[in-house]
């Protein structure tokens, strides 16, 4: 007996559990003592590269599915292309895993076609698994049709990533009975049959939501996160649309792009406590405009700041006032920009604190030595006592810039 089939059947099913599915099987032709290892394996993977149909690998997961014998299924992927399988049958496999305590289920239903053709419905099952931890839906094929009995009361991860839901509520609805639901990650279709994106829920701590404007996106947007510690935002709306963003005491960090500082402003009231904060802002419409007094940022350590709009200068100074604990600050400037005249005044009494107190790391890149970039710098080196370490580069493709790099 070769040294490998002397392990017990539990080392041998871990081992099994890191080579592709169709390999694990295929390891039945071995011997009669690896005949019947394969089937007490808990994850499972098929994934497809090509877009044609794979009646091979069809019938092979048709035959082998209903064959296993472990009495949960940790992972269920399936990645393949619109017509690589018949929908009844991903419909009739993710039931298998369903009543098999399935934890992870990952679909990535990819498609080409326009949105005339039919989604593909899942099991209604899927919808009431009390096993389910984690669940990924990826594709405009993949209809989310949530049934009035929803319960999900394990699921701590969700992915709907351009999906179509079935009714303007599936969401909302979803969202409600998932009570231990800890990240959500929300990416969008042109067409995705929802006007309105509604987020309650009291135990979500992780979201990634793109918030987005037109004819054939959602104009209402309602987010209810009291719990939330991480938030990324992709706001790329025009105006005439609302959204309701309800304070969240515990964020810790956020990730924002926004179109302009209108937009931004309401997701700066509600993010008050965050420690680390990456902003890029596209475009600042008007010249004075950044946000309103009282918002205040008393726990930011970490800035990062991609500039991508006009007159930024102003922006970032109020930052730096609002922030008296900042202690890391990057800039990234990707283009020529507009500099607004302000006056780096020396006055200790209108420094920001940070720059007294707390900064330590200062971070330039794209810097091209114009006269406005070489007085921010120079206010920086001057007022920032507690300054560490710094780095100033020139743009990838510089013209006429300047570049410097210093340690202090």
């Amino acid at each position: 007996m070769d040294r490998i089939s002397g392990l017990s059947d539990e080392l041998l099913v871990k081992i099994l559990s890191f080579v592709p599915t169709e390999v694990a099987v295929s390891t039945s032709i071995l011997s009669k003592r690896w005949k019947f290892v394969w089937m007490w394996v808990r994850k499972l993977e098929f994934v497809m590269n090509h877009f044609g149909p794979d009646i091979a690998l069809q019938d092979f997961i048709n035959k082998n599915l209903p064959l296993l014998r472990a009495p949960v299924i940790e992972k269920f992927r399936l990645q393949c292309f619109y017509k690589s399988f018949r929908p009844e049958d991903i419909n009739k496999w993710v039931g298998i895993t369903v009543s098999r305590c399935i934890r992870e289920l990952d679909i990535n239903y990819f498609s080409f076609c326009h949105k005339e053709e039919l989604a593909m419905l899942l099991p209604s099952s899927l919808y009431t698994c009390k096993s389910l931890v984690t669940l990924k839906l990826n594709g405009h094929r993949l209809l989310v049709d949530v049934p009035r009995t929803v319960s999900l009361p394990s699921l701590k991860t969700l992915l709907l990533h351009e999906v179509t839901y079935s009714t303007e509520d599936s969401l909302r609805l979803l969202l409600s009975y998932c009570p231990l639901l800890e990240g959500l990650v929300i990416g969008r279709d042109s067409d995705d049959h929802i006007r309105g994106i509604i987020i309650i829920s009291p135990s979500l701590q992780r979201l990634t939501l793109p918030i987005d404007g037109g004819a054939s996106y959602s104009n209402e947007y309602v987010i209810v996160t009291p719990s939330l510690k991480y938030i990324k935002v992709e706001n790329y709306a025009a105006e005439g649309f609302s959204y309701l963003v309800a304070h969240m005491p515990k964020v810790e960090e956020a990730d924002i792009i926004a179109q302009n500082q209108h937009h931004l402003e309401k997701l700066f009231e509600s993010i008050t406590s965050v420690k680390r904060l990456s902003l890029n802002v596209w475009v600042n419409e008007e010249e004075e405009y950044m946000y309103h007094d009282g918002i205040y940022f008393s726990q930011l350590e970490y800035l990062k700041l991609c500039i991508s709009f006009d007159y930024w200068l102003k922006l970032l100074f109020r930052l730096l006032q609002d922030s008296p604990k900042l202690r890391v600050l990057k800039l990234y400037c990707d283009d020529s920009r507009k500099y607004e005249a302000v006056s780096w005044n020396n006055d200790q009494s209108s420094v920001p604190e940070c720059l007294l107190e707390n900064l330590e790391s200062f971070e330039f890149a794209g810097y091209r030595g114009r006269p406005e970039e070489r007085d921010f710098v120079s206010f920086i080196f001057k007022n920032a006592c507690r300054l560490k370490s710094s780095s100033i580069t020139a743009p990838l493709y510089p013209d006429e810039e300047t570049c410097s790099s210093t340690e202090t």
